[in-house]
């Protein structure tokens, strides 16, 4: 019997791989939400000035698949010129126990991240919506980026981020992926990349509790994906942003739990538990796009890695 095969960052990487864990993805959390499966919580080991050892696994019971993650979290590596995320994913198979797949974890959960911020933008954003605006510029905003112009026809993108050197980068990065076929802008501010933006996308490793975007700043009835922060108070966007937004999370509980901005509307009574809404609600709904603004908070759950792996697996027909 053949032991685990590995899969690195070139077998993750095409927009029909991506779209194959998008839709993926969509399965899952539609079992989610109808309590066909579970996600049960990370475990994370903080060590000092805001890194983190974290474990987490779960299983697809529908899907005959289960996984194990474990990953580093370390704010000061992009300065170092290292990745902000390292880690393994270990991919199983339910009936028999056998592993089936090593998966690069840092990579996985760039792509997984990608696509469930796809979905979120599939299922909510106008499908016309061209303007992207990007706070960050790591791993995760080139996955925001790749994600994006699979599931809507990005033209124009608008990048800030604390450090100019990185974000020439990324923009040089962006226009080279895209043949220039996308028009990207380094701005000097974050109210400069997101004003007007009908889709804005946060990557970033703020630990801090003043928003980066102020609910001023963003046009009605955009869309916006918030997925980064280091910590469960830790705020990208205005939560003001919420009170009026179609708000979607993967897991309410999980929210509630580690999402800084719902955690901080809700203490503050702008929204209510209730007005969640889960993806796996809308997944086969019939279009909830509208002239409000949604936000999508993601925290990453197990289930997503879960799924992404057995997705990448199947793509890569090994």
């Amino acid at each position: 019997m053949s032991g685990p095969v590995f899969l690195g960052a070139a077998d993750m990487a095409g927009t029909e791989v991506l779209l194959r864990v998008v839709d993926t993805l969509a399965d899952a959390f539609g079992d989610l939400s109808a309590g066909r499966t579970s996600s049960p919580p990370r475990t994370v080991v903080p060590h000092g000035d805001g890194r983190e050892l974290l474990a987490a696994t779960s299983v697809w019971e529908r899907h005959g698949v289960g996984s194990v993650k474990i990953t580093t979290l370390t704010p000061d590596n992009p300065d170092r010129g290292l990745p902000l995320i390292h880690g393994v994913v270990a991919l199983t198979d339910l009936d028999t126990g056998r592993i089936t797949a090593l998966l690069d974890g840092a990579e996985l959960t760039a792509v997984r991240t990608g696509a469930v911020a796809a979905l979120a933008t599939r299922l909510c954003a106008p499908e016309d919506a061209a303007d992207l605006a990007v706070l960050g510029a790591g791993v995760q905003a080139r996955a925001m980026v790749r994600a994006m112009c699979a599931v809507r026809p990005v033209r124009t993108v608008r990048v800030f981020s604390r450090t100019r050197e990185r974000t020439e980068r990324f923009a040089r990065w962006a226009r080279e992926a895209s043949e220039e076929r996308l028009r990207v802008t380094v701005c000097d501010t974050a109210e400069k990349a997101v004003t007007d933006a009908a889709l804005i996308c946060t990557t970033t490793s703020t630990a801090g509790r003043t928003p980066l975007v102020e609910a001023g700043w963003v046009t009605p009835g955009a869309h916006l994906n918030v997925i980064g922060g280091t910590h469960e108070d830790a705020l990208e966007v205005d939560p003001a942003l919420l009170a009026d937004a179609l708000v979607v999370v993967e897991e309410r509980a999980a929210a509630r739990a580690e999402a800084g901005e719902v955690r901080a509307a809700l203490a503050a009574g702008l929204t209510a538990p209730g007005a969640l809404r889960e993806l796996g609600e809308l997944v086969g709904a019939a279009a909830v796009a509208d002239a409000r603004t949604s936000v999508f908070r993601s925290v990453g759950l197990a289930i997503e890695d879960t799924a992404a792996a057995a997705a990448l697996l199947a793509a890569a027909g090994r």
